[in-house]
C-alpha cells in the first residue's frame, strides 16, 4: 500500500480538512502567514501608539495624531507569522502492539500525516522526527507542498524495535529545529516519567507549544483477557504466563494511577494532552485538538492579541 494510502486515510482528511490548526502560543516565523508574531513591523492590522522615541523612522509617525494633539506617537502593527509544526513520532518497540496494519504505530503515524496535511495546506512549516532510544529519520521544517512526501516517507522508513528514551531525542530535535513554535508528540509514553517530565520541561523552556497524543491499545486499556495467557514485554526480555483474571482488577487500577499522573505531568507544564485509543476513528483526536484551538485561541477580527 503507497504511504500517502496507508498514512492519509482519505475519508479521515475529508472530515478534517475545513479545519485549521491554530498556534496557542505566539510563534516565531519567516513567511507571512496567519499566526501571530511577537514582533511588531509592517503589517495591515494596526495594534496600537506609542510615544515617539530618538531613532523610530519618521514614516512611521501619526501624523494625524500629532496635529490633534501637537506631540509626535508612532504606530505600531502585528506582523502574521507561520506556524512551525514539528512532529514527534515514537518508532519504539512498544509501539508495534496490534495487529498487522492496526498496530499503535499506524494510528501515531497517520495522526502524524494527518496533522503535516493540514500545516502544509496552510502554507506552514511542518518538520518530523521517529525516534526510538535515539533519532531514526528526520524532516527538516518546511513548507512546499511536496514535502508531505519526504514525511510520509520518514514514517514508511520507521520499524518500531528498540526501547525509548524521549529525554536525548528531545534535546537534539531542538538542536536540529530551535525555532519556537507547536511540538506535537506521539506515543504510548511507555517510559519513565522523569523522562518524560525533563523533556516537556526542557520544551516549555524553550517556549515551545506542547501538544501530547498518548495512543494507547485497547489491550491495554481494556485488559479484556480471560483464558491463560503469555505476556511478553516489547522492550525487555521479560515473559509472563499467567491467568489474567486474578489481577485484572489491579492492573486497571494501576493504568488509572499511571495516566492521571502522565495527565498531571502535562498539566504542570501546560501541554495539552489527548488520550487516544487506537480503535477509535482517526478524526475523533483530530477533531478535539482543532475545536479547542479554534474555540479558545483563534482571534476574533479587528482585535489584538495582549
Amino acid at each position: 500500500m503507497p504511504a500517502s494510502e496507508r498514512f492519509l486515510p482519505p475519508e479521515v482528511i475529508t472530515r478534517v480538512g475545513r479545519l485549521e490548526l491554530l498556534a496557542r502560543n505566539i510563534v516565531e516565523g519567516i513567511l507571512s502567514g496567519r499566526h501571530r508574531s511577537p514582533f511588531c513591523g509592517q503589517s495591515v492590522e494596526f495594534v496600537q501608539h506609542r510615544e515617539y522615541t530618538w531613532g523610530d523612522e519618521l514614516r512611521h509617525v501619526d501624523w494625524r495624531v500629532w496635529a490633534r494633539h501637537d506631540r509626535l506617537y508612532v504606530k505600531q502593527f502585528e506582523e502574521n507569522t507561520n506556524l512551525r509544526l514539528t512532529l514527534l513520532v515514537d518508532g519504539s518497540a512498544s509501539m508495534a502492539y496490534g495487529r498487522q496494519g492496526e498496530t499503535k504505530f499506524e494510528c501515531a503515524a497517520t495522526l502524524a500525516a494527518c496533522l503535516a496535511y493540514l500545516v502544509l495546506r496552510q502554507q506552514d512549516d511542518v518538520g518530523c522526527v521517529t525516534f526510538d532510544e535515539r533519532i531514526l529519520h528526520r524532516v527538516a521544517p518546511r513548507n512546499h507542498p511536496g514535502h508531505i512526501q519526504s514525511i510520509l516517507g520518514a514514517l514508511e522508513q520507521t520499524s518500531p524495535r528498540e526501547k525509548t528514551s524521549l529525554w536525548p531525542v528531545v534535546l537534539e530535535a531542538n538542536s536540529l529545529f530551535p525555532r519556537r513554535g507547536i511540538w506535537v508528540l506521539l506515543s504510548d509514553l511507555f517510559l519513565d516519567l522523569d523522562d518524560l517530565q525533563n523533556s516537556l520541561h526542557f520544551l516549555r523552556s524553550k517556549t515551545h507549544d506542547i501538544v501530547v497524543f498518548q495512543v494507547l491499545h485497547e489491550d491495554e486499556l481494556d485488559f479484556p483477557f480471560s483464558s491463560p495467557t503469555l505476556f511478553e514485554d516489547l522492550e525487555l526480555p521479560l515473559r509472563i504466563r499467567c491467568q489474567p483474571t486474578a489481577f485484572r482488577q489491579g492492573y486497571l487500577a494501576a493504568l488509572n494511577r499511571f495516566l492521571d499522573a502522565v495527565r498531571a505531568t502535562c498539566a504542570r507544564f501546560e501541554a495539552d494532552y489527548f488520550l487516544v485509543r487506537r480503535s477509535e476513528p482517526l478524526e475523533l483526536p483530530l477533531l478535539k485538538l482543532l475545536a479547542r484551538r479554534s474555540r479558545q485561541f483563534k482571534l476574533p477580527r479587528g482585535r489584538a492579541r495582549r
